[in-house]
Order: structure tokens, then C-alpha cells, then sequence
């Protein structure tokens, strides 16, 4: 699946450059238009869940903007995570945001223990220079949790 795909792609860059680009975010809006016209024109989905899926993630977005502005999260993982909300639509929408949340605790963790801040911590010297400057990739989360969705929808 195209989406599986670009979540996928969309982690793997956020990990690797703490950057997501427009084109991914924009790429995931392209396919969920692309099959939700195929499957309300074949009969597979009733507008009506559509229109909540709609609006669902209208309201993911909203939070992931003001996310964004308190910088909580960057601005390619408030994009990625509204677009990817999409295919979760009202059903799965509350499981997906709770395996975000889940899996970003993980990767918060993981970043709190790197070997500079394990040494400060038990090494009994200062732990801000192992701070300072650590940020975390959140798009891998968004993109184990758009897996989540893609199994689920899968076995439906």
C-alpha cells in the first residue's frame, strides 16, 4: 500500500534528519483523495464516514498545529500526523493517537538514555550538557502508528 509506504519513508527521514519534507505529508493526502474516491464510487464506504473521517483528522490537526506552536513538535510531524490521521479515520482514530503517544514516549526514552546522560546521572556531574540540544524524531512514531492502522484496516 502507497501509504504504508510513505510513512515509511516519512520515519526514516525524520530519523535520520529531524526534517520531514511538504512532499510526504502531501503525497499521503494524494493517495487517502485517490482511495476514498475509489471506494465510494465501487460502494466500499459510506460518505457519511468519509465526512467523519474528515472530520476527525480536521481536529487532529487542529491539536497538532497548536502542538506545534508550543513546540511540542515539529512542523513536519504536526503535517504527517494530521495527513495520516486520514486513513485511521473515526473508528481507529483514538487507538492511533494512543500508540502515537506510546511510541514517541519510547523514542523520548531512548533519547533520555543515551550514554552522555546515563554517565551525568550516575556519575553524580551535571546532566544539562547531556540535555541541551537533544531532540527527538517524532515522525518514526507517527509512522509505527500509520503501520498500526494499516494492520488493522488490513485484517478488517
Amino acid at each position: 500500500m502507497a501509504f504504508a509506504g510513505l510513512v515509511v519513508l516519512a520515519g526514516w527521514w525524520d530519523w535520520r534528519t529531524l526534517t520531514i519534507p511538504n512532499a510526504i505529508p502531501a503525497a499521503i493526502l494524494a493517495v487517502f483523495a485517490g482511495w476514498a474516491a475509489g471506494a465510494w464510487t465501487a460502494g466500499a464506504v459510506q460518505p457519511h464516514a468519509l465526512m467523519l473521517a474528515l472530520m476527525a483528522s480536521s481536529a487532529v490537526s487542529l491539536l497538532a498545529v497548536l502542538a506545534f506552536a508550543g513546540g511540542v513538535v515539529g512542523g513536519g510531524d504536526a503535517k504527517l500526523l494530521a495527513a495520516s490521521s486520514l486513513f485511521a479515520g473515526l473508528p481507529l482514530m483514538m487507538d492511533f493517537l494512543a500508540v502515537t503517544a506510546l511510541a514517541g514516549g519510547l523514542l523520548g526514552l531512548a533519547a533520555l538514555l543515551t550514554p552522555a546522560r546515563i554517565a551525568a546521572l550516575g556519575g553524580g556531574g551535571d546532566a544539562a550538557p547531556a540535555r541541551r540540544g537533544r531532540r527527538v524524531a517524532y515522525g518514526p512514531a507517527i509512522a509505527g502508528a500509520s503501520l498500526w492502522v494499516v494492520a488493522m484496516l488490513a485484517g478488517s
